[in-house]
């Protein structure tokens, strides 16, 4: 007969879908709980869920992988839907459950169910207990000398590395003791996260193996083979210098405190520029959250609203061809394509697609910032929209207004041979290198031999990046006059 005097501990898995360094379910067991893990979907307009399609996709895997090792634990996972406190209170009711137990999440949806469950759950008699894990800091705990909250990286950066070491990541457990009945969940098919028709994420199975296992295979590989020359050589998208760990991240598949401490007591074959650097690209996400967690509007409302003023165009057709891809700058178009082909883009062409968005095509940020939500696998609600305001500048510590990308000459400089463009813009595979980045300016003799006939099978530049330049800084100038 089971054991009816050990409790039994919900332990409620969101966005840290992993075993290990997992503050909740190391402390569970640890303690010798019987622990029933769950997956709750909540309704859409909680906030809490994947962001766009791409990342319902990858959910879906992970949900999956994550279920296999709990198996392998001798535990399983149970899907339930709907609202999470009418979730808890049946499965409390149907399994006697004592305790609920999670890590905790910090974008504004989140907190505002967590804060409301957690003091009704403390009034029905229910022990709760919430964990930190998701990011390195505590966004309420990290504070300026002066007691304020951080609004500017870099010192940021000093605070947070200057706290010393984060705690050395926790290992899974070997055994997890089971309740004394599993109670009836749902079957993940059903919740049809997976496109059908037209299955639009073919090209993603091919790029990602979604789950831990896969964010541990990513992390090693990178380590291995990318991590050296991570410093000069991440810039450039056509070579292996970025981890591509972000969708692992932004699902909880892997802790950052498990990236920080991979890059400790590398060898001297290591420069301590390239896993430095590799920290402080973590700690950018840190940096989102903190932003987020004190302006909870990131996503929808300038951070300077200097910018509420900015003369935005409304160009539909314009948006469009920038989404598709279709803009006549290859560096744009290959970015683009490769989000729609492989929900992700390299970090560096995120930065020239978002220039080009707002300061070329004069389009609000905020349609970036939606469209990449849904494309990306990696959508994160901090990351996202602290880096689309970065680029706008009218963010946090934002790059100025008036640094506005060339996309030819950031082309020419991260691409020389065209190799990423020629993997994602296959119509212009055959273009000399001199013109792989404008085959605008290509003598016909030249477009005739590749194979390229502008305006038919690539389209010509929808915009003049001169002309562009200009009235984006003239739209600029009259808002500071103002």
């Amino acid at each position: 007969m089971p054991d009816t005097s050990v409790k039994t501990v919900i332990l409620w898995f969101r966005k840290d879908l992993r075993l290990s360094d997992h503050a909740a379910l190391a402390t569970a067991a640890a303690e010798g709980f019987r622990i029933l893990p769950l997956y709750i979907r909540e309704p859409q307009e909680a906030g809490t869920g994947p962001l766009g399609a791409a990342q319902a996709w990858w959910l879906h895997h992970s949900l999956a992988a994550l279920q296999t090792s709990l198996e392998g634990l001798g535990s399983r996972l149970t899907l339930r839907s709907g609202h999470a406190e009418t979730v808890l209170a049946a499965l409390i009711a149907e399994t006697g459950a004592a305790a609920v137990f999670w890590n905790r999440r910090y974008d504004p949806p989140g907190i505002a169910v967590d804060k409301g469950l957690k003091a009704k759950l403390i009034e029905d008699g229910i022990e709760v207990r919430t964990f930190a894990g998701q990011i390195l800091h505590e966004p309420s705990k990290l504070k300026t000398g002066a007691g304020g909250h951080f609004r500017v990286y870099t010192p940021f950066w000093k605070a947070l590395d200057g706290s010393g070491e984060p705690p050395e990541p926790i290992p899974a457990p070997k055994r997890l003791s089971a309740p004394d009945h599993w109670p009836k969940g749902e079957a993940l098919d059903s919740w049809s996260l997976l496109p059908t028709r037209p299955n639009w994420a073919k090209g993603f199975e091919a790029e990602w193996q979604p789950g831990e296992e896969g964010a541990q295979t990513r992390l090693a590989d990178f380590v291995e083979s990318g991590l050296k020359g991570y410093r000069t050589r991440r810039d450039f998208p056509g070579e292996a210098h970025v981890s591509m760990l972000s969708p692992h991240l932004a699902l909880g598949e892997i802790s950052p405190a498990t990236l920080w401490h991979a890059t400790r007591g590398l060898s001297d074959d290591y420069s301590s520029e390239d896993y430095i650097h590799f920290r402080k690209e973590v700690v950018w996400r840190d940096f989102s959250y903190h932003l987020l967690f004190h302006f909870p509007d990131l996503a929808t409302k300038n951070w300077n609203d200097k910018f509420d003023a900015f003369p935005w165009r409304d160009a539909p057709d314009l948006l469009e061809k920038w989404q598709r891809g279709q803009t006549g700058y290859p560096m744009v178009d290959a970015g683009m394509r490769q989000l729609w082909q492989t929900g992700w883009m390299h970090n560096r062409v995120r930065m020239i697609v978002a220039s080009f968005l707002i300061k070329d095509l004069l389009i609000d940020w905020r349609e970036g910032e939606r469209w990449f939500r849904d494309t990306l696998v990696d959508a994160d609600p901090a990351s996202n929209a602290a880096s689309w305001q970065w680029v706008a500048g009218s963010g946090a510590d934002a790059a100025p207004f008036f640094r506005i990308f060339n996309p030819t000459s950031q082309g020419e400089k991260f691409d020389p041979e065209g190799e990423y463009v020629r993997r994602f813009v296959p119509e212009l595979k055959d273009m000399p290198d001199k013109f792989i980045h404008k085959p605008s300016e290509a003598p016909v003799t030249v477009l005739r031999d590749a194979g390229v006939s502008l305006g038919k099978t690539y389209p010509k530049p929808i915009v003049d990046h001169g002309k562009a330049r200009d009235a984006a800084m003239a739209a600029f100038q009259g808002l500071r006059a103002e």
